[in-house]
């Protein structure tokens, strides 16, 4: 099995379209490497940042087999769920065979398992593919919350090493922290608003948004955070919270798509039925980026 440290940022990416929606493998290619060469812990693609609602079991594969040829020693993390254990077995295996080296995997959604079928499907994958795994919490987007005792059940499979919190809720998260710190299992903020408290109460990092448009930022938040730099992890949190929350002023990837397109990253093209940033969000984009800019190079002169 892939050894993985899971402790640090491991941006979510999106996925880069053509003008016909087809998937733009060179500009793929290209924000991979960026993001490598910032530092970060390692990439997830084919997420739900990367709009994977919306492509095929092909095209999830060929964007995992891009990111990985892309890049030289990070970490290619695969999301490869489903609500369906089968789809999500068959589709993990595939992304195993393409070169990931682990797997993230959002529970069922939309039929609502109950915690018995919640633990049966991560287990099930966990035994068949023999990859790190991180299972992933987001049940504003599934409709079924995976239960602290849950994850600490799963937490015991020598397969399933993290856990992306994305639930919102800071008592529950800690608590799925309480309950597995005798395992290794790593939990990461789902959130990038919350990295900053979640790394405060024993998280290792974050699967992120924002790290697609400020990688750097974020390395260096999660590295003071985890190593006790309270002071200078707090001065990172609220230089980046106003992007944090731009970053979802309309459904993700919506807003990080355009603000890729400001750093001049390659087209903010969506898939229907995403549709493009409004204008007023837009310009308030085009804002904080140019705030964040000139609070960079203010820093870098002193």
């Amino acid at each position: 099995m892939t050894d993985i440290d899971f402790t640090g940022v491991f941006p979510a990416m999106t996925t880069p379209f053509d003008a016909d929606e087809e998937i733009d493998h060179e500009q793929l290619a290209e924000d991979a490497q960026r993001l490598e060469a910032a530092g970060v812990a390692g990439l997830v693609p084919a997420g739900s940042t990367g709009e994977s609602a919306t492509l095929t079991h092909d095209e999830h594969i060929e964007v995992v087999e891009t990111v990985v040829e892309a890049v030289d020693d990070v970490p290619v993390i695969a999301g490869s769920g489903s609500n369906s254990t089968h789809e999500a077995l068959d589709l993990s295996q595939r992304a195993a065979d393409a070169g990931a080296d682990g797997l993230l995997l959002i529970s069922p959604y939309y039929n609502k398992p109950e915690q018995a079928g919640l633990r049966q499907h991560f287990e099930a994958i966990a035994d068949a593919v023999d990859l790190p795994q991180i299972v992933y919490n987001v049940p504003s987007r599934t409709g079924r919350n995976i239960e602290p005792e849950t994850v600490g059940e799963l937490a015991a499979h020598e397969n399933i090493r993290a856990y992306k919190a994305a639930s919102g809720d800071i008592a529950q998260i800690s608590e799925v922290i309480e309950y597995t710190r005798g395992e290794d299992l790593s939990v990461l903020s789902g959130d990038d608003a919350l990295t900053l408290p979640i790394c405060s109460l024993g998280g290792r990092g974050v699967i992120s948004v924002a790290g697609n448009v400020e990688p750097e930022r974020m390395v260096e938040l999660v590295d003071a955070a985890v190593g006790d730099d309270l002071e200078r992890a707090r001065e990172l949190h609220y230089e980046l919270s106003p992007l944090f929350r731009h970053l979802f002023v309309e459904t993700n990837p919506i807003p990080v798509k355009a603000a890729m397109e400001i750093r001049g990253y390659g087209p903010a093209r969506l898939r229907s039925p995403l549709t493009d940033l409004e204008d007023d969000n837009h310009a308030e984009m085009e804002r904080i980026l140019a705030e964040l800019e000139t609070e960079r190079e203010a820093t870098e002169a002193v």
